[in-house]
């Protein structure tokens, strides 16, 4: 075997470890310990605190702070120290874990330091998305083509080792520097190399996979970076022999315990509910057709502006993934590039892009806009330009500064008259319409529109999904957008399901797909009974305010009272959410509408909502099964309909697609939670944006990967979010979903490894629960519970 090939299999072997980090202006929630889910959960966590440096586990001031609030069954813990081999109390094992934390010890500036530092100025000028007036020259060649061609120019880089004759092929350079050490020191080596800057390094890496416009334009590897990395290592004598001691935290074990207590007190209670309400759904009558429908993503937002919904009138809501099933491109109507609308996990199918159908609405538009994006142009010129800066702060400088001042002293005002401006520029969805008809051409790989076969697929797929039996005179499709001001995170709070975009353009494709007529006809005889009254409408909720536009300008005359009564019904919905999303930041519910308002318009603001924090659980199943329950916002809610489902497809789809994803999301928020300096990103307040992809604390460094302290944190020592893995429960035939799980490894290796847990409540067997322990071994509760005296006895809930 080449020299030249096992260093690039060494290469993709310590990629591995390094998550993938997608640009911030599209922000995707990624477990940052990906490359460890091969490995049982704590085992993974020890080795990524060797190798990152963060800490696994909550800390004991967090365990503490549960226990005394309730959130951890103090029995529980009891059982699950005593079988861990602890015999003290809690608060006594608290402290040791407190005192073992404080012996931590802070690391000194090397070598190695220096080389970070030169790196990350180079990767920050290389990898600019756009924010820079002055780009670097010679990107086009390639990283490291333009790191050898310029390094002799830096100052900071000396003149000597490897640096000094830099060959052509980076992986030459690389040889150079692994061939003093052992072939079997290479991958810990280059494992090393990647985890000193774990953010640029996942950002590289899902740039180069992902193989969009800047990598394309301007292209980059892991391995040209590795090449600059160790030559600049050697410049400066710094030794990358590979770190053999591992610092084992003696508290592990401890800390794992308390963990699994908080997590069985908040699953038990979820279990418990969910079984409860499968044993009554036997005798509730769903017969009789609602007045209206409305599909939410199963991000946990949607709960409690579901739940609230739900009680204003004869209405049904649903939950689906927030990318609609379809897996597209999408560019808008101003937009200069296409976005992808669809998870990670998927690629793009098709290329889907708005049309003018309105010319007086599009004009109005066009001239509008016109002269904002010339205004904003030219003030953008005369801020960045040294010659005219200073004259234009002179004369612009007090209407900057009154603006300023209203957007601290009066954002709500600000917030008005942002709607207002607003109403001049009409959106999109005012005169366009997505071009969903297949035009027999392509952008770039992809077919432009979609098939009729293609359409009735996706609205099949996504009926069955849910379990659609009746269809009402209204069916809505609701994506999700967050709205705020001055905010780097903004798009970590749109929907993760359309990689970190609005949801709207995905709920317009599935609505104009289901009212073609063609596709109509198809789902009709495939066994959909949508009666001819029937109209799809899109919507987007906006989860910083609450508020659900329709986009219903074409609605026919015959369905305005419906939309009128399903308007008015929204708003008191919203008022009704707003007051319990107010108290949950801490303020007064009476003025819900208006303080949200005012956090989505506050420039300042640095919690404008809490996003997906206190996620914890999936229910996968009927509406039924949680309706009229308060989860607290914190449950992904998937509907499924196990006995519409014959063959186990819908399920398997759900378990592929959307429990892969809320478990990435539950991991990045935990990770963030547990130790945010690692693998959160810190305080907005000493954020600095770079280059349009990403932020830094303070004036340089590795790129922050995780969410910012204040989405996670009432203070700083004290979570809003609750740091659990994810608990899913499955309304269905336990050995459908085995089936399901014998056919997937990748599900069945984060289950045994216990990154996340799954319950099944068995329709088919009066309402069983069971647990998944591991191996496709299934415990049902009642041996749990015989197992474990101390924990409570759901059994007898489901089994009543």
């Amino acid at each position: 075997m080449s020299t030249e090939f096992v260093i690039r299999d060494s290469i993709d072997e310590a990629a591995t470890t390094v998550g993938s980090l997608w640009p911030i202006h599209s922000f995707v929630t990624a477990n940052p310990l990906s490359g460890f889910e091969d490995q049982p959960f704590g085992e993974a966590v020890e080795q990524a605190a060797t190798l990152l440096g963060g800490r696994g586990y909550p800390s004991a001031e967090t365990f503490g702070t549960a226990l005394e609030r309730g959130q951890i069954d103090r029995e529980l813990l009891e059982a699950e120290l005593a079988e861990a081999g602890y015999e003290n109390d809690p608060a006594t094992l608290l402290d040791r874990m407190a005192d073992a934390a404080g012996a931590e010890n802070s690391d000194t500036d090397t070598a190695t330091d220096h080389v970070d530092r030169v790196l990350t100025k180079w990767l920050s000028a290389f990898l600019d998305e756009g924010s820079a007036h002055w780009s670097m020259p010679n990107r086009e060649a390639g990283f490291y083509t333009a790191f050898r061609g310029m390094a002799e120019y830096d100052s900071d880089i000396p003149d000597k080792g490897a640096v000094a004759d830099l060959p052509e092929a980076p992986i030459e350079a690389i040889e150079a520097v692994l061939k003093s050490y052992p072939e079997s020191q290479w991958v810990p080596i280059l494992e090393e190399q990647l985890a000193a800057l774990p953010g640029w390094t996942g950002f590289i890496k899902q740039r180069a996979e992902d193989e969009g416009v800047w990598q394309s334009t301007y292209p980059i590897s892991l391995e040209g970076y590795l090449a600059a990395r160790l030559a600049l290592l050697d410049a400066v004598d710094a030794d990358i022999k590979p770190d053999d001691d591992t610092d084992v935290n003696p508290t592990d074990d401890l800390a794992q315990a308390f963990l699994r207590a908080w997590e069985t007190t908040y699953r038990e209670d979820l279990v418990g509910t969910v079984a409860a309400q499968s044993q009554s759904m036997d005798d509730t009558d769903t017969s009789g057709r609602p007045d209206a429908q409305l599909v939410f993503c199963i991000d946990t937002r949607s709960e409690t502006i579901r739940r609230h919904i739900e009680v204003t009138g004869d209405y049904e809501t649903h939950g689906y993934a927030g990318f609609f099933g379809i897996p597209m491109e999408y560019q808008g109507y101003d937009a200069d590039v296409s976005v992808d609308a669809c998870p990670p996990i998927l690629d793009p199918q098709h290329h889907i892009t708005d049309f003018p159908t309105d010319d007086d609405t599009q004009a109005r538009h066009d001239r509008w806009s016109g002269m904002r994006a010339a205004a904003d142009e030219v003030i953008e010129i005369l801020e960045a330009n040294a010659a005219t800066a200073y004259g234009y702060v002179e004369t612009a400088g007090s209407g900057y500064g009154f603006s300023l001042a209203a957007r601290t002293l009066v954002p709500g005002r600000v917030h008005d008259l942002i709607d207002a401006a607003a109403e001049l520029v009409p959106d999109d969805h005012e005169f366009c319409e997505p071009l969903v008809h297949h035009q027999y051409t392509y952008s770039g790989d992809l077919p432009v529109g979609l098939t009729t076969e293609e359409k009735v697929e996706y609205a099949a797929t996504a009926f069955e999904l849910m379990g659609f039996e009746e269809f009402g005179r209204l069916v809505v499709f609701a994506g999700h957008a967050s709205e705020t001001a001055n905010n780097p995170y903004d798009s970590s709070l749109d929907c993760g399901a359309c990689a970190g975009n609005p949801g709207g353009p995905s709920a317009r494709v599935l609505a104009k797909i289901c009212n073609d007529d063609a596709v109509k006809t198809e789902l009709r005889e495939r066994g959909f009974d949508i009666p001819e009254d029937t109209v799809f409408i899109a919507g987007q909720h906006n989860t910083t305010t609450d508020e659900v536009d329709l986009f219903a300008d074409d609605v026919p005359e015959s369905h305005a009272d419906d939309l009128d009564q399903l308007r008015a019904d929204l708003a008191t919905a919203r008022e009704h959410a707003t007051a319990e999303r107010a108290e949950a930041m801490g303020t007064d519910g009476s003025a819900g509408v208006t303080e949200t308002e005012r956090r989505a318009a506050d420039w300042a603001e640095t919690r404008p909502e809490w996003g997906l924090a206190g996620n914890a659980g999936f229910v996968i199943g009927p509406r039924e099964l949680t309706s009229g329950c308060d989860l607290d916002g914190r449950a992904f809610l998937h509907s499924y309909d196990w006995s519409t489902d014959p063959d186990g497809d819908a399920l398997e789809a759900i378990l592929t697609g959307p429990m892969v994803v809320t478990q990435w999301i539950n991991t990045q928020y935990y990770f963030s939670t547990v130790d945010n300096a690692v693998y959160g990103s810190g305080s907005k307040v000493t954020q600095n944006p770079v280059g349009n992809v990403g932020v830094y604390q303070g004036n340089g460094g590795d790129l922050m990967a995780g969410l910012p302290l204040q989405s996670l944190m009432i203070a700083d020592d004290e979570p809003y979010h609750q740091p659990l893995r994810l608990s899913t429960i499955i309304h269905a035939p336990v050995e459908r979903v085995t089936d399901i799980l014998a056919d997937h490894e990748e599900l069945t290796e984060i289950l045994d490894n216990n990154w996340l847990s799954l319950t099944v409540v068995d329709p088919t067997q009066d309402h069983r629960v069971f647990h998944y322990e591991e191996s496709l071994e299934w415990m049902a509760v009642s041996e749990q519970t015989e197992a474990h005296p101390e924990m409570p006895n759901t059994q007898a809930v489901a089994d009543d």
